[in-house]
């Protein structure tokens, strides 16, 4: 997976809270057996009027033009709730997403989202409060220094914190079948000296 290291980039606001993962990518889109093409398709009965998602809805936040470029989303407390699929924060990062902001994730969505380098930030409810009064219209924009753990915008400034292997693994754009494979050496070893029965 891709290195996180900074990342600046336009917040869409959804201000909606129990987002679950059906309604991030819905069911009917789940039979793919790639893991490519799930971003057209992301709130898919939000974005579109109809089920052939021909039909844009002009009054969800993500069909607004000012948003098109937006790379943040900035979202309602228990964000990825439901079902455990892979396939939501896929279809986040396939969309373009790079960050996803809550107060709170469903514990699955959250660590499947570290999994892929999608970075999900926890930031306290005021703080959300804060950014969601900045968002409308187009006019947010936040810089994520992972590194020092901060979200900022001009004077604005939060920090927020990930396991020390969430960090590690963002960082160095490596997935825990990644981190698995860089201690193969050891598991070798290991593996030799067992006795055969074992």
């Amino acid at each position: 997976m891709e290195k996180f290291n900074t990342h600046t980039g336009l917040v869409v606001p959804l201000d909606i809270a129990n987002i679950d993962t059906d309604q991030i990518i819905p069911k009917q889109f789940l039979q793919k057996t790639e893991r490519l093409g799930f971003g057209i398709n992301l709130f898919h009965d939000r974005r579109y009027l109809d089920a052939a998602g021909t039909k844009p809805n002009p009054d969800f936040v993500l069909n607004k033009p000012e948003y098109k470029e937006a790379t943040i989303l900035l979202a309602g407390e228990n964000f990825g709730c439901g079902s455990s699929r892979e396939h939501a924060p896929w279809a986040l990062q396939q969309y373009g997403f790079r960050v996803v902001i809550a107060s709170s994730f469903a514990d699955i969505f959250y660590g499947n989202s570290i999994n892929i380098g999608l970075l999900p930030i926890t930031l306290a409810e005021d703080e959300i409060a804060q950014l969601f009064k900045l968002a409308p219209n187009a006019q947010l924009t936040l810089t994520v220094d992972l590194p020092n753990n901060t979200v900022t915008c001009g004077d604005l400034s939060f920090k927020f914190s990930l396991s020390k292997f969430q960090q590690y693994s963002l960082e160095n754009g490596v997935d825990s079948v990644g981190w698995t494979l860089n201690k193969l050496e050891t598991i070798e070893a290991f593996e030799a000296n067992m006795p055969a029965w074992q």
